[in-house]
C-alpha cells in the first residue's frame, strides 16, 4: 500500500491524534473512508467506460498492462526468448571433421 509499513502508519496515526484530537478523529476517519470509496467507484466506472468504448477486443483490458514498466519488461522478456530460440536453431552440431565457419572480420 504505497510503500507505507507498520511503523510509518503508527507515526501517521500518532500525528493525526495530536493534530485532530481524539474526539474528531473518528469523524475524520469516516470521511476519509467515504472519500476512498468514492475514488474507487470513480476509477471502476472510468475503467468500465473505457472498456465499453474500446469494444469487445479490449474486454480483458487491465490498467496494469498500461504501466510503462510492465510494457518494457514484457518486450524485453519476449526479445530474450526470441533470441534464445534463434541461438538454439542456429547452433547445429558440426559433422565429424567439419571446421567451424570462419569470419575474416571477427579477428
Amino acid at each position: 500500500m504505497f510503500g507505507v509499513g507498520l511503523p510509518e502508519l503508527a507515526v501517521i496515526a500518532f500525528v493525526a491524534i495530536l493534530v485532530f484530537g481524539p474526539e474528531k478523529l473518528p469523524d475524520f476517519a469516516r470521511q476519509a473512508g467515504r472519500m476512498a470509496r468514492k475514488v474507487r467507484e470513480f476509477a471502476n466506472e472510468a475503467r468500465d467506460e473505457l472498456r465499453e468504448e474500446l469494444g469487445p477486443e479490449y474486454a480483458d483490458l487491465d490498467f496494469k498492462d498500461l504501466d510503462p514498466r510492465t510494457i518494457v519488461r514484457k518486450h524485453i522478456i519476449e526479445a530474450m526468448n526470441d533470441e534464445d530460440d534463434e541461438v538454439t536453431a542456429a547452433a547445429t552440431p558440426l559433422a565429424e571433421g567439419e571446421l567451424p565457419p570462419w569470419d575474416v572480420e571477427a579477428t
